[in-house]
């Protein structure tokens, strides 16, 4: 993570997502962004929450991990969207991991801030509770997903999700892969997703090699996935 003292950057992330519809002036000098690198963890299950993340560019990744060590995918966010709402609100630790899938932009808002500024202020407020509500709709569909879609389609959903970011240029169809760690994200055993890739690879969706996967046919794999629940 490294933090970008750029006032000027902040004031055009604002400026586009029409966040001074949802702050106030009061809070705007203690708007800070932060850049994480693809892959970099945001922030992890567990650990004490101290900002609220607004993402203004990018895409992340958010899972979450039993007591038993098992990892499942809950959805994948792009702007505008808002990571640490849930834990603000409700005073609590971080209730998921978030990793960042492609290069991304957060602006990060400090606790004590929010409280002084805009815990009473109407237009955040309602914010929020849109933000929140959507949350639990998304997570409502991914536990369905994870329960009643087979393998082929749980994986193309990643692989589209996790391959492609539509704000980034540079950012297009190839994805490091570990196995095993897939294989958590997606609620499938390793042999069994060892095994549609080789089914995706033998149709002609992907490419495999050490260590990577490319997407050779995205229409494909959209096609097979059909609504592409995780986002």
């Amino acid at each position: 993570m490294k933090e970008l003292r750029n006032r000027e950057l902040i004031n055009n992330y604002i400026r586009i997502n029409q966040i001074e519809l949802i702050l106030n002036e009061e809070i705007m000098p203690y708007l800070t962004i932060y850049s994480f690198d693809q892959g970099e963890l945001i922030c992890s299950q567990g650990e004490p929450a101290e900002n609220l993340y607004i993402l203004v560019k990018g895409k992340v990744k958010i899972f979450t991990t039993s007591t038993e060590g098992k990892t499942l995918i809950l959805s994948f966010k792009t702007p505008m969207d808002v990571i640490g709402d849930i834990e603000y609100v409700q005073n609590t630790d971080i209730v998921n991991t978030v990793e960042a899938v492609s290069s991304v932009h957060m602006i990060g808002i400090h606790h004590r801030w929010l409280k002084k500024y805009v815990n009473d202020h109407p237009p955040f407020l309602q914010f929020l509770l849109k933000i929140i509500t959507n949350k639990f709709f998304i997570k409502s569909n991914s536990m369905s997903f994870n329960l009643l879609y087979p393998v082929e389609v749980r994986l193309a959903s990643y692989l589209l999700s996790s391959s492609f970011d539509e704000s980034d240029s540079l950012y297009k169809g190839q994805l490091s892969i570990n196995s095993k760690d897939a294989a958590n994200l997606i609620g499938t055993s390793y042999r069994h997703l060892n095994r549609v890739i080789q089914q995706f690879c033998t149709q002609g969706l992907i490419e495999r090699n050490k260590g990577y996967i490319l997407v050779k046919n995205r229409d494909g794999l959209r096609a097979l996935a059909g609504q592409n629940i995780y986002e």
